[in-house]
């Protein structure tokens, strides 16, 4: 983590602050849907299965156009990029808010998907190329916002989600248009433009072997996440206001271990080393979690402490697939992204469709056994990731894989 001193940190120019709050606005719609999926389920008469198809459609285009945003920001600059997410996110937040069916919402969240990778490809990049006096204290700026905007995600939904569920949306739409305007005035393009990328490139990038295997655990990892990220709040049974205060504490530790205790860790052990280590005490909370889902107090522990757990594992296996090959950064980022969002989407339908089949300990136990898969699959491959184990990164690396890591 970065040593810069305070100063640095707050003397940044106005561009930076532009970025650096409407990256907090971009990162509080990961968690800003949460506290509303069982208002959604109830006044748009769907099924749990149907609502969350608004984290599947959502994740499907992510990560689809996470394997093109490289080439995307290459052509046409990443203050161009930056906008075009921003405006994108604005107008179908704006079109969630005023849905009048469910599929209607799952559509919208879709085109949000191709804003939030347009925008999460190129914020990072953008604040360090406007800083002031070094990198350092820009980074350190775009951490803290990152961990607000998880943290403060799930409490803005439930805080206006108690009033309807249209809320958040719209809440989202004002704070994005206000971003946008502060981007468009403050941030200038820059003066040299980037090395073009081709199309393929992160697809052609999916055959390194080291790449390859992280892609293919972070599948399975990511339906763990998602597991407990989108189906608890059906089984908490709290309003949304309960929700959102439920996962504001697993936003919170989401990003304290994220941004501090990943870093921490890996000063005393190797990356693979920690991935192997976090995974199967990820397998146990979810185990535990199903065998108390009926218990809110209990599932409210777990999904705080998972918060803690996966703010491990977001940072580690991000940081890992960076240091795995000598591919430039956004491709193998673009690259990972791209495929890991695929267990992302797939983990919430099947979630809902296997509670109602078998009760609410399925979602969790399906969970558990993609958790653990995930660490076979690492503690198997260890030989192609000696690379990964062996470097060390700077901040602006650091800082780009907690910025990957926490984008789903």
């Amino acid at each position: 983590m970065s040593q810069a001193a305070p100063s640095s940190l707050w003397k940044q120019p106005r561009a930076v602050w532009a970025v650096a709050f409407a990256s907090v606005v971009a990162f509080m719609g990961i968690g800003l849907v949460d506290p509303i999926l069982p208002a959604i389920a109830e006044a748009l008469v769907a099924s749990e299965t149907e609502t969350e198809l608004l984290f599947t459609s959502y994740l499907v285009i992510t990560g689809a156009m996470m394997l093109f945003t490289s080439f995307v920001s290459s052509r046409i600059g990443a203050k161009r990029t930056l906008l075009a997410g921003l405006a994108i996110i604005l107008v179908f937040s704006l079109l969630c808010a005023l849905s009048g069916s469910v599929d209607a919402v799952i559509g919208f969240r879709a085109g949000w998907g191709l804003g939030n990778a347009l925008f999460i490809s190129t914020a990072l990049a953008t604040i360090v190329g406007s800083a002031a006096g070094g990198s350092a204290g820009a980074i350190m700026l775009y951490e803290a916002s990152l961990g607000l905007g998880l943290a403060i995600g799930p409490l803005a939904g439930g805080l206006l989600g108690s009033v309807s569920w249209r809320a958040p949306f719209f809440g989202v739409t004002v704070l994005m248009a206000i971003a946008f305007i502060a981007v468009i005035v403050l941030l200038e393009a820059p003066a040299t433009r980037p090395q073009p990328v081709r199309f393929t490139a992160s697809l052609r990038a999916l055959g390194r072997p080291a790449l390859g295997l992280l892609a293919a655990a972070a599948v399975f990892y990511n339906m763990a996440f998602f597991v407990l990220l989108a189906y608890s709040p059906f089984p908490l049974g709290f309003d949304a206001l309960g929700i959102g205060l439920t996962f504001f504490g697993w936003g919170v530790g989401l990003a304290v271990t994220s941004i501090w205790g990943a870093p921490a860790l890996l000063r005393l052990v190797k990356r693979s080393t920690a991935i192997v280590i976090v995974m199967p005490l990820i397998a146990a909370d979810l185990l535990v979690a199903g065998l108390v889902a009926a218990h809110p107090g209990a599932l409210v522990a777990c999904i705080v402490a998972g918060g803690l757990l996966f703010g491990f594992m977001n940072t580690i296996l991000t940081e890992t697939v960076m240091e795995a090959t000598d591919l430039p950064r956004p491709i193998a980022s673009g690259a990972y992204s791209g495929v890991r969002f695929l267990g992302g989407a797939v983990a919430p339908p099947v979630a809902t469709l296997l509670a109602h089949h078998f009760g609410d300990v399925a979602p969790y136990l399906f969970g558990t056994i993609a958790a653990l898969v995930t660490a076979a699959i690492v503690f198997a491959g260890r030989p192609l990731l000696r690379v990964a184990d062996g470097r060390r990164v700077d901040a602006e690396d650091e800082a780009l894989a907690v910025t990957e890591g926490d984008a789903a």
